[in-house]
């Protein structure tokens, strides 16, 4: 798994980012294909711009997002409006950060920047999620764009 951080003002995000041969347009659906990568149980809409969805994994995270930007082909922007990370001793760790896909041509491929903004090394969950977005974001929304099919939750 390769991770790495970026900074923004006063604090380090969760950052990951691959290479992979599709097309800008098949990166951009795969991401909004959030039930074919992250949770096929997933509640709500999650493909354009004010869509709001829930993911459940168990009694352990409930999270609430809202696509608050989409920009075909480009960028893909979720904001967390609630969420209980029930391993965390502070369960609303999430809320109010954002989620963020960025989607540019590098050469010949198409690099998926992911970055969890506010996602910070001083969180109690951030180990553990970081740990579980490298695997969702890594293995299954790369497998999906590059096979057709993920490994959601």
């Amino acid at each position: 798994m390769k991770v790495a951080t970026r900074k923004v003002p006063n604090e380090e995000s969760f950052t990951t980012a691959f290479l992979v041969d599709q097309s800008p347009k098949e990166v951009f659906d795969a991401v909004n294909n959030v039930r074919g990568w992250w949770s096929s149980s997933l509640q709500g809409e999650s493909e354009k711009l004010g869509d709001v969805f829930t993911f459940r994994y168990e009694d352990i995270h409930v999270s609430k997002q809202e696509l608050i930007e989409v920009v075909p082909e480009k960028r893909v922007v979720w904001r967390v409006l609630d969420a209980s990370l029930n391993f965390a001793e502070d369960k609303d760790e999430w809320k109010g950060t954002k989620v963020v896909f960025d989607i540019a041509k590098k050469g010949g491929k198409t690099e998926l920047r992911f970055t969890h903004e506010g996602l910070v090394p001083a969180f109690e969950c951030f180990d553990a999620c970081s740990e579980g977005w490298g695997f969702f974001i890594d293995r299954s929304l790369k497998k999906l764009i590059t096979t057709g099919k993920g490994e959601p939750a």
